[in-house]
């Protein structure tokens, strides 16, 4: 099933210039997508059409085979978790148990089951320790890490990370990305849509997309993206470091694996 589909989408804020252009794409069910471009590409206005935060567009959108209207969009926004790119502007409670409480309080679940649900979810992302801890007093990670236990208590059926590792040293962006990967683990029908401008992490994604001035530049497997080093240097993208080296390889005539995905790996077929 399809996750999320959208169809010639094309949108304006002033009529004046088009920020998306006749844009399409879809994303399984399960699936990982990154959507990766410079600033000014429309990342952000596509996931405030997706969360159905702004109108007036062209085209279609389904969420999970449900077309996005105003008579759908309540039903849709609750099959969408979204996580944003400063976790400050998520946090409404005083604490972070209550924190996490407040959207539980908004899917009306029972009081009586909120307690084991925020521990779970806060165990889920290291964060169990700190239920009766301000929010101020948590370093980046640590929020952002808050920040998606919150919106994972509701049980979305897709996750969307705006830019969500963005603010994080690197050693935070990797404990998010393998916290990631550990709840796709565990949830193998959770659906994740990174918008990024890290080619690092759009690395790690089950498919690409590129977006240039609003419009779909370049879409595949990581691999397949990250070869045309030259047409992303265009539109002031870089390749993941590893893909860089490989691409330099190749240009040498020396033939490199598929399957090879870590720069060990990659040094111990050098090695041989």
């Amino acid at each position: 099933m399809k996750a999320i589909e959208v169809k010639n989408l094309t949108y304006s804020y002033d009529e004046s210039k088009e920020v998306l252009r006749d844009f399409s794409f879809s994303v399984e069910e399960g699936e990982y997508v990154a959507i990766i471009g410079h600033n000014g590409s429309g990342k952000s206005t596509l996931v405030q059409l997706l969360a159905g935060l702004l109108s007036g567009y062209k085209g279609e959108i389904k969420i999970l085979e449900t077309l996005l209207e105003k008579s759908t969009l309540r039903k849709i926004r609750a099959d969408i978790g979204l996580v944003f790119q400063n976790p400050d502007n998520q946090f409404v409670g005083s604490t972070i148990r209550d924190d996490i409480a407040f959207g539980l309080e908004n899917r009306q679940v029972l009081p009586a089951k909120m307690d084991d649900i925020i521990l779970e979810y806060s165990t889920k992302v290291g964060m169990e320790k700190f239920l009766d801890s301000a929010p101020e007093n948590l370093s980046g990670g640590q929020k952002q890490r808050v920040a998606i236990a919150g919106i994972l208590a509701m049980n979305p059926k897709i996750l969307i990370l705006d830019e969500a590792t963005s603010m994080l040293d690197p050693k935070g962006k990797k404990g998010i990305l393998d916290l990631i990967k550990e709840i796709r683990k565990e949830n193998p029908t959770l659906t994740v849509l990174s918008i990024t401008h890290d080619v690092e992490e759009a690395a790690g994604a089950d498919k690409v997309l590129v977006l240039n001035d609003g419009a779909l530049y370049l879409e595949g497997t990581p691999d397949e993206v990250f070869s045309h080093e030259e047409e992303l240097k265009k539109i002031r993208l870089g390749v993941p470091f590893l893909r860089s080296l490989i691409n330099a390889l190749l240009e040498q005539g020396i033939e490199v694996p598929t399957s090879i995905k870590t720069e060990e790996e990659l040094r111990d077929f050098l090695c041989r």
